[in-house]
């Protein structure tokens, strides 16, 4: 993630095309652990793409998430017996769902481990 947000800081900055050393740069000024291999990920995996269709297509994705937040909070507050019936079947849920996004993150996820 720090990868990526050094990047983006670069590019805010005016820096139209950062480079590894930009990013390394930048991480050291705020005495970042550099990370050599994701740095190298990550500007394999955009070398073909510009950062703002990247962008877009990442918001797209994340606004098809569920956020799950209204009907957690009727399970939780509607009686006390029920929640805890509740909770072990929306943890498996939860994990389905991240086993679904994580076999179709088309190489990008990784950069945020």
């Amino acid at each position: 993630m720090k990868v990526v947000a050094a990047y983006l800081l670069a590019k805010l900055g005016g820096n139209e095309n950062p480079s590894v050393a930009d990013l390394k740069k930048i991480l050291e000024s705020v005495g970042a652990e550099i990370d050599q291999e994701k740095i190298d990920l990550f500007f394999s995996l955009i070398k073909d793409h510009d950062v703002t269709e990247l962008i877009a297509v990442g918001r797209e994705k994340m606004a098809a998430l569920s956020s799950g937040g209204p009907a957690v909070a009727v399970a939780a507050g509607g009686g006390g017996a029920a929640a805890p019936a509740a909770e072990p079947a929306a943890a498996e849920k939860k994990k389905e769902e991240e086993k679904e996004e994580s076999e179709d993150d088309g190489g990008m996820m990784s950069l945020f481990d």
